[in-house]
């Protein structure tokens, strides 16, 4: 196996900008989510009870549409979303590659080819003039990802897929809290997903969602979603013979989430919008500060979108500094500021190398790859932690910039 040699660049005369590590992201539970799930415990129902449909009337209210189908996780929110969509052999899905690798995987677990799409090099979302350009005629779907939190441009891709017939899936799993043209995300697409994982801006611990105004679409959902089977009597090909009975009629997976997470969500819905307003005052002092530093590049906006952000991106300029994006996040990790990576061009695994996908596919993704670095964001950061990350941040990009 092979070893990672780890490169920190000392400040000379330095200490660390804080002797307690910050992370880059963690969830936040309080009393209430703890009791909501105590309530689950001593209820009768541990799943397939109450929570579930309280759950999905809930992200109804909030995101506007008309269906929700709650599941296990993004990844299989995904995967029931490309199947409703009708994804299969052959076929084709256009995505990004800036993503977690779920949003391509769901085109192979259907046996569709995922087909990556460059990226606007300022948003780093999806750019919709090159995913028109690499329509053909085995496309079925786009999964657009909502990168950082900040909403696709979903007026131009909606076009985009209504004039070649084309489902849109807007893979929402960083977007909860965010509007688009003032209406919330999840309703816009054909079909939205959302993920609960602890990073993300609301937690189940895990847990997922598929959001549509579609009743086809919807009733599609609830199959893939419980093995295809049903109990309804309309979608059943034989006389019910009691009161047991029910059909398999599809082939569907046990994607089902328990009442004990949708009862943790639906507490931390209740603070989607403190959650929100911590975010974006984090968000907004982050890019004072970064904005001021000419070695760095601040995302940017489009003014469509009301973001709550996810995932905060700094982006290092290397012509203006002394170290590569290695150093810099080896020199963070020094500073007690322990970042990440969001995300490696999904092309690049050797899973997809094996398929047949080489580097060069999105010049725009791997340039940014190079550059960037997740910075600490999420609802408990305190003051005194957003100025510790700016403090190590700035203080290395003014020791190597040139």
């Amino acid at each position: 196996m092979r070893q990672a040699v780890v490169n920190k660049p000392a400040i000379e005369g330095g200490t660390p900008a804080r002797a307690e590590k910050i992370y880059y992201g963690h969830q936040y539970i309080d009393d209430a989510d703890i009791q909501a799930v105590v309530d689950v415990l001593r209820s009768e129902a541990l799943t397939c009870g109450p929570k579930i449909k309280e759950l999905e009337d809930k992200l109804c209210r909030i995101t506007g549409a008309k269906y929700a189908v709650v599941c296990s996780n993004g990844t299989a929110a995904l995967h029931m979303a490309a199947l409703a969509a009708g994804v299969g052999e052959g076929d084709e899905v256009i995505t990004t590659p800036i993503t977690f690798a779920a949003s391509a995987n769901c085109a192979l677990y259907c046996g569709a080819r995922p087909v990556f799409v460059d990226i606007d090099p300022e948003t780093y979302n999806i750019d919709p003039e090159k995913v028109e350009a690499a329509i053909t005629e085995r496309t079925k779907a786009v999964v657009a990802v909502d990168y950082t939190g900040q909403s696709v441009a979903l007026d131009p891709l909606k076009k985009i897929c209504e004039k070649h017939g084309l489902t849109l899936i807007e893979d929402g799993a960083h977007v909860i809290g965010t509007k688009y043209k003032g209406k919330a995300n999840g309703s816009i697409a054909d079909m939205t997903t959302f993920s609960f994982h602890p990073v993300k801006t609301v937690t189940g611990g895990e847990g997922g969602a598929v959001l549509t105004n579609d009743e086809a679409l919807y009733r599609k959902l609830l199959l893939y979603r419980t093995h295809g089977i049903t109990r309804d009597a309309d979608l059943m090909e034989h006389e019910p013979e009691g009161a047991w009975y029910y059909e398999q009629v599809d082939l569907g997976y046990n994607y089902r989430i328990t009442d004990i997470q949708a009862a943790l969500i639906i507490s931390q819905l209740d603070k989607l919008q403190m959650f929100s307003e911590r975010r974006k005052e984090i968000v907004a002092r982050y890019n004072e500060a970064f904005g001021k530093l000419p070695m760095l590049f601040v995302q940017k906006e489009i003014p469509e979108s009301d973001t709550t952000r996810h995932l905060y991106i700094l982006r290092i300029i290397p012509e203006k500094l002394r170290i590569d994006r290695r150093q810099f996040f080896d020199a963070l990790a020094a500073e007690n500021v322990c970042c990440n990576v969001h995300y490696i061009p999904t092309y690049y695994f050797p899973y997809y190398e094996k398929l047949g996908y080489r580097r060069g596919l999105c010049p725009n993704a791997e340039k940014l790859y190079e550059e960037m670095i997740s910075l600490p964001l999420y609802y408990a950061m305190t003051d005194e932690d957003v100025e510790s990350v700016i403090e190590a941040v700035t203080k290395i990009a003014v020791y190597y910039g040139k």
